[in-house]
């Protein structure tokens, strides 16, 4: 089996505080399960994240963003 690879990597990304911001990375397999982590912390689906996978296509949402979340 092929190894997994990242076809598409996070990119930078500049939003105002308050609003919301939709960060993605498009992966060599389709249904991989991906773990969002800020630091060594893991992410949870709260009211702040969201996460969806479409395809080979992984989506963190991070609403009201403030200056702790860069």
């Amino acid at each position: 089996e092929p190894p997994l690879l990242f076809k598409q990597e996070l990119q930078n990304e500049e939003v105002k505080e308050g609003k919301q911001v939709k960060l993605s990375c498009e992966l060599s397999k389709a249904g991989t399960p991906v773990t969002w982590l800020k630091g060594d912390t893991v992410l949870c689906a709260s009211d702040k994240y969201e996460f969806r996978q479409h395809g080979t296509v992984a989506e963190l949402v991070i609403r009201d963003v403030r200056a702790v979340d860069a």
